[in-house]
């Protein structure tokens, strides 16, 4: 089932309204029976009590209409004709309120799936959203990708509305299954980030994708143990992050050198001091030595490798290369003021 973000009222408060509206319209229907009781007529003819009043004005909103107890003066009939019948009217729209709201926002719902699905196209979907899937959705936000074309998928209950309240369509369902995947429309992602909290599950999940799309979706997984990662990439996942070697490599600089975690820290978050860019090299640059550029390029990528830039070996750029620089983030958000 897909969930896509919408703010409504909770079904219990909406009951409630609709409650207390009927049971005030009867009241009212009832006082003013009551105020005008001698221009009724009991079949018993022993006038109208109060209960007479309550039994005349249910049945009556609720159009079963006995016969029993009949408006005999034109006041009454008058009455009737102005208040009573514009309130039954009323009630029966109260008491079918609720389905139709139901069936209304089914039909809406509907067609929001129908647009969305429409304007679907080079999304990325997100298996899990813990504390990875989070971070996850968090990077990608923070570097300007459209929030519309993210996709969460996760069968807890709490994940879904945390998601749904961070306006992010979600998707209920294991991911490890093929039609779940299929309703978060796999085929036509651009990637898939898997960020379970299991290995077992993260390498079930990169098979179905694989056997989908046929190799064709990038796939991205985090393990938590590195003797994982070799059968995540068998299973078809295109780049694996170990998180526990992660955290643990992390964890030594922070001890050994304290100030290498902070420029660490500062490359990994976008918005302030430096940042990890990639951008395609130019035609004026093609030939020269990476070093000699006005940017700091730390990386070439060619035909989707990486290659060194440290050594002896002179490397030059090529046409098609990729050039990894660090870019300052903070005269980029001045240049773009």
């Amino acid at each position: 089932m897909i969930r896509l973000p919408l703010v409504r009222q909770g079904p219990l408060r909406a009951l409630a309204v609709r409650v207390i509206a009927a049971m005030a319209l009867v009241l009212v229907t009832v006082l003013m029976i009551y105020v005008d009781r001698d221009g009724y007529r009991d079949i018993n003819e022993d006038g109208m009590t109060l209960l007479d009043c309550f039994y005349y004005a249910v049945v009556t909103l609720s159009t079963t209409g006995y016969g029993d107890i009949t408006p005999v003066t034109s006041h009454a009939r008058l009455v009737n004709i102005l208040f009573i019948t514009p309130a039954r009217v009323l009630f029966l729209i109260i008491l079918v309120g609720t389905t139709l709201e139901v069936l209304t926002d089914q039909y809406r719902n509907s067609l929001r799936v129908n647009r969305w699905r429409r304007k679907l196209k080079d999304h990325i979907i997100v298996c899990g959203y813990g504390t990875k899937g989070r971070a996850a959705v968090g990077a990608l936000l923070e570097s300007g990708y459209d929030k519309s074309r993210i996709i969460i998928v996760e069968s807890r209950d709490e994940a879904l509305r945390q998601a749904a309240a961070n306006g992010l369509v979600a998707v209920e369902g294991n991911a490890t299954r093929s039609a779940v995947l299929l309703e978060a429309d796999v085929k036509n992602a651009k990637s898939v980030i898997i960020a379970t909290d299991s290995d077992e599950a993260s390498v079930l999940i990169s098979l179905t994708v694989r056997q989908l799309t046929a190799g064709q979706v990038r796939i991205i997984a985090a393990v938590r143990e590195q003797e994982n990662a070799a059968l995540l990439k068998q299973s078809g996942a295109h780049h694996v992050i170990v998180s526990s070697s992660t955290a643990g490599r992390l964890l030594g600089l922070t001890t050994t050198t304290p100030p290498l975690i902070d420029v660490v820290e500062d490359l990994l978050t976008p918005g302030q001091g430096m940042a990890l860019a990639m951008r395609s090299s130019e035609r004026s640059e093609v030939g020269r030595n990476p070093r000699e550029l006005q940017t700091l390029v730390v990386a070439l990528i060619r035909r989707g490798k990486v290659v060194p830039l440290g050594g002896e070996q002179i490397v030059t750029i090529e046409t098609g290369d990729m050039l990894i620089y660090i870019r300052d983030e903070e005269n980029s958000a001045v240049v773009s003021m």
